[in-house]
């Protein structure tokens, strides 16, 4: 496989990537850090800056860690499309009173063809991609909780590898009107090494999200209901994510949301079941232009 070839299929794997999760016109790369993070999360849209209230925070807004103090472990199982899967592992724990949280993500995408001529492909490769990531949040005072998280970046598309650093920042505001809060969050601030020639830009996005639950009187129905603004800064790309959760006795949930501005996809959907400090999810992404459907599986527990 000549040069030329080679950096024919690179550029092929990355605008594939690009295009199928973002129609970004090609100006980031590192696609899987815009997969969503829980199903729970992905279930309602992907609204996670709204949504997050556990170990999943510290994919999303790292400051709603502030003053939870018990320890969780998230394991995630993405089934993405095209051949495009994820491992996910999230735990959240504190030392000294202060929250800390790890994450590491594993991204493949397997058997890519090498073509040179029409036929049979000469051979095959992968793709892969990581990320690991500490994050913690605490309380500014009353009315504010700030956080921040540092990632390592690392990937690799046949012979050629190239890793870097990232950094989220985050902000919630605590409204005077109980269980509505505001977060603001900026991800993926950071750079890679070169690949090969040209080095890989991070997908850096803004999002401020919102969610306000209500119980049903004299009901064991809860909903909760969410809103998040979502822009991909180097892309000028902006999306609205919207979520609805109802929950019979704290223990099964129904949800649904929907996010604009994708050429591929729209609606989500998904369960979750709690046992005790046991969680589990699923979330149900379909997609258009016949590229398929997604299914995620998330398992979470709770220590405390």
């Amino acid at each position: 496989m000549n040069i030329k070839s080679f950096s024919k299929i690179s550029l092929f794997v990355f605008l594939l990537s690009i295009s199928l999760f973002s129609q970004s016109g090609g100006k980031s790369g590192l696609s899987f850090l815009k997969f969503g993070f829980g199903a729970r999360n992905i279930a309602l849209g992907d609204a996670g800056s709204a949504f997050s209230n556990d170990v999943t925070a510290l994919f999303y807004n790292p400051a709603k860690l502030a003053g939870k103090n018990n320890s969780e472990l998230m394991l995630m199982h993405n089934s993405w499309i095209q051949d495009i899967r994820s491992e996910v592992i999230g735990a959240k724990t504190s030392f000294w009173g202060l929250p800390v949280a790890v994450g590491f993500i594993v991204t493949s995408i397997n058997d890519i063809e090498v073509r040179n001529r029409v036929g049979d492909p000469e051979a095959t490769f992968n793709a892969n991609y990581f990320s690991g990531s500490i994050a913690t949040g605490f309380k500014l005072n009353s009315s504010f909780d700030v956080g921040f998280s540092v990632k390592y970046l690392y990937e690799n598309i046949f012979v050629d590898e190239s890793n870097g650093f990232g950094i989220d920042l985050g902000v919630v505001y605590k409204s005077p009107v109980k269980d509505l809060n505001i977060s603001v969050a900026v991800r993926n601030i950071g750079s890679m090494n070169s690949l090969r020639s040209t080095a890989t830009k991070l997908p850096t996005e803004l999002r401020i999200g919102t969610s306000y639950l209500y119980s049903i009187t004299d009901s064991k129905i809860n909903l909760t209901g969410g809103l998040e603004y979502l822009s991909y800064l180097r892309e000028n790309e902006n999306h609205i994510n919207i979520g609805l959760e109802a929950t019979y006795n704290n223990s099964f949930s129904l949800r649904g949301g929907y996010q604009s501005g994708y050429e591929s996809k729209g609606i989500t959907a998904g369960v979750g079941i709690k046992w005790g400090n046991l969680f589990i999810d699923y979330a149900y992404v379909p997609f258009k232009l016949g590229l398929g459907n997604a299914s995620l599986f998330s398992i979470q527990f709770d220590f405390n």
